[in-house]
């Protein structure tokens, strides 16, 4: 199964952000799991390194994302991308709907945030970290 990492996932990773890193940090494993492919985009790496920066500096924030980006595939935010979002009037939020559609784009069944209400527009399965791990692996 596909699934996407929104960026406050992996803030919260990152930053060991309580108690959302409980849940967050066990998805973020399953890059290790045959049975998940794990994404997240260019837009989300850049958001979590700003909140990763602000709290741990410059050089261990490019550290850490470093790791994360070996473990983690990369979905893309093309012209397409922005045209598929300014095209959808249900989209309020222009990130979010950055997020959607390159998840959206890569195959990705489900998207993964603790904002899920982000995501109201969603056509795909949107969970918390809690609920994801609650459903698919406890």
């Amino acid at each position: 199964m596909k699934i996407f990492l929104d960026a406050n996932i992996l803030v919260s990773v990152l930053n060991k952000e309580f108690p959302l890193f409980t849940y967050s940090s066990r998805v973020v494993s399953l890059t290790n799991n045959p049975k998940f492919t794990i994404y997240t985009s260019p837009l989300c790496l850049a958001i979590a390194y700003y909140f990763v920066e602000k709290k741990h500096g410059n050089t261990l924030a490019r550290s850490k994302i470093s790791l994360l980006i070996q473990n983690l595939n990369i979905t893309a935010i093309t012209e397409k991308t922005i045209i598929e979002v300014e095209k959808n009037r249900k989209i309020h939020d222009f990130e979010d709907g950055l997020q959607y559609y390159s998840a959206l784009q890569d195959g990705c069944k489900c998207i993964i945030t603790e904002d899920r209400n982000g995501f109201y527009f969603s056509e795909i399965e949107v969970l918390t970290a809690r609920k994801f791990m609650e459903k698919y692996i406890l």
